[in-house]
């Protein structure tokens, strides 16, 4: 297991103004798994950087050796802005990629989110050709016709999805329906017992990102 340096506060350049972001390093970085960017939940429904899935996923992502960024989308926090209906908020994600892409450049980049974040991780990443790896914790799936994630199904990336068995709002079955769609090489966790903000679980969401990515190099097909 890898220790990570404390988070460092900062801000980064976004469409509309600064993003505010928290950027945790593994505490030996000569040898970078990865850079991750990670998105957040809804914001209207309270979704920030520190919601405690987004917190434990990017603790467990530095422990796997990798540089993590989690920040706000515009209007959240101290970010600027305001919110735009998913759309500026597709172009907030690209410049976290932009970000993380120019200070590790020479390491892979993978796109990570939970819920909402989760949905413009995967589809801003199953189309962007600087990024590998895509990780979706909780994707909307078969639920609202703008949360499209077509790219999704027919890119040939390595995916990783994690999923609360009794999620309320994204049902496992529909999980189930959209990972049957994917081309592999493909991983699904389901958490047992989680709903959607997995309350009870979410120490689990960092044991399971270890466990399906500590071997990463066995899945990854792409010549990384």
């Amino acid at each position: 297991m890898t220790v990570e340096h404390a988070p460092v506060i900062t801000r980064i350049p976004g469409p509309v103004g600064p993003l505010e972001a928290l950027l945790v390093e593994p505490a030996k970085t000569t040898s970078l798994r990865a850079a991750v960017v990670f998105g957040h939940p809804h914001p209207k429904f309270g979704g920030t950087m520190h919601t405690k899935v987004v917190y434990h996923a990017v603790k467990a992502f530095a422990r796997i050796g990798c540089a993590a960024l989690r920040f706000n989308f515009r209007g959240v926090g101290a970010s600027a802005g305001a919110w735009d209906g998913g759309t500026g908020e597709q172009d907030d994600y690209r410049s976290a990629i932009d970000f993380m892409n120019n200070r590790y450049p020479n390491v892979e980049l993978w796109t990570a989110g939970f819920s909402f974040g989760a949905w413009i991780a995967l589809k801003i990443g199953s189309t962007d050709p600087r990024v590998s790896t895509l990780i979706g914790i909780s994707p909307p799936v078969d639920t609202k016709p703008e949360y499209d994630l077509s790219d999704v199904i027919t890119s040939q990336k390595p995916i990783f999805l994690i999923h609360g068995a009794h999620d309320e709002l994204i049902p496992l079955s529909n999980m189930w329906r959209f990972y049957g769609r994917l081309e592999e090489p493909k991983e699904l966790a389901v958490i047992d017992s989680a709903n959607h903000l997995f309350d009870g679980h979410v120490t689990e969401i960092g044991d399971t990102i270890e466990q399906l990515l500590g071997d990463f190099h066995v899945f990854n097909t792409n010549g990384h």
